[in-house]
């Protein structure tokens, strides 16, 4: 692809997509050789105002990358360039040289993708092109964090029930014994439509936050939806799971007692079940117990070992 453009129009453009990207951007002569480029070049070893001579594109790889990153460099300068199979990034690490001795080998040196684009004057004559280098790994460690965000609630910061899902089948597969406890604030949809989501939220931020403090380091907490909550008890028998539950809504009740009269009536409703059959299966029996829970007024833990047939009426 080639384009006419001004040195001035290139001078804005290059300061607007310094800021707005971060990437290094890079003008080349018909050669190839780096005319003008970003400050943040210095990134990469190099501070062009400190030379005589420019180095080449091709100086910026790695030696076993360079032959290929001048093959890039040489098509997009060819007025022969067949724009159909032109490749539009060339990825290489950054290589270490007299000028740019920072990085001890390829395995620790940054890594870079290149794009160019041919720079044309009136004449369609190519005077050269402009290019982006783009650091790689910032790219992989935002793809990381884009991709944890999605694993974490952003109200409670908790993981999220895809996360407990996976926990709860490795604990399964490991054939591991447990139970899933789900706990629900109490008439919640009640407080938001008295006092709004704003209030509703805090609540279940502040419950979220009464939940870390209350779990075991060997326990496993996340945030199954908006309002409900699930705990993975590992090493605890039934009944002493279900004296755990009991302690966290009565301390959870106690605690509200002391704030606001707008959370003075708060509480908290439990389902417990056993870790059994499949992921699926163990969930609907802690939520038929947490059902049951809740058609008994609130405040009160229920497993569903207790519920006789109707365990299986789900």
């Amino acid at each position: 692809m080639q384009m006419r453009i001004s040195t001035a129009e290139g001078t804005a453009l290059q300061g607007f997509l310094q800021e707005a990207t971060g990437d290094i951007i890079v003008r080349i002569d018909p050669l190839g050789f780096i005319e003008t480029a970003s400050t943040n070049i210095t990134d990469i070893g190099y501070d062009l105002s400190q030379l005589l001579l420019k180095p080449h594109l091709a100086d910026l790889a790695e030696p076993s990358y360079a032959d290929g990153l001048k093959t890039y460099v040489t098509g997009v300068l060819s007025a022969d360039l067949n724009e159909n199979g032109a490749v539009d990034w060339f990825e290489f690490p950054i290589g270490s040289s007299e000028r740019s001795n920072i990085f001890a080998s390829e395995s620790c040196a940054p890594r870079y993708a290149l794009s160019l684009r041919a720079l044309t004057d009136e004449g369609s004559s190519i005077t050269g092109a402009v290019g982006l280098l783009r650091s790689v790994d910032r790219e992989r460690t935002l793809e990381s964090e884009v991709h944890a965000r999605a694993l974490i609630d952003p109200l409670t910061g908790l993981s999220n029930r895809y996360v407990f899902c996976s926990a709860l089948r490795r604990h399964l597969v490991e054939r591991r014994e447990g139970t899933v406890a789900i706990f629900e604030i109490d008439r919640l949809r009640a407080v938001f439509m008295q006092y709004g989501q704003r209030t509703a939220d805090e609540i279940v931020w502040g419950f979220a936050k009464f939940l870390e403090a209350m779990v075991n380091e060997e326990f496993e907490l996340a945030q199954f939806d908006g309002e409900r909550f699930c705990v993975i008890l590992s090493g605890l028998s039934p009944k002493a799971c279900k004296r755990w539950a009991d302690d966290v809504l009565k301390t959870f009740a106690s605690l509200t007692l002391t704030t606001s009269s707008r959370s003075s009536h708060l509480s908290a409703s439990a389902g417990l079940a056993r870790i059994e059959g499949g992921v699926d299966e163990t969930l609907r029996q802690a939520e038929l117990a947490l059902v049951m829970a809740r058609a008994r007024g609130g405040m009160q833990v229920t497993h569903a070992a207790t519920l006789g047939n109707a365990r299986i009426a789900v």
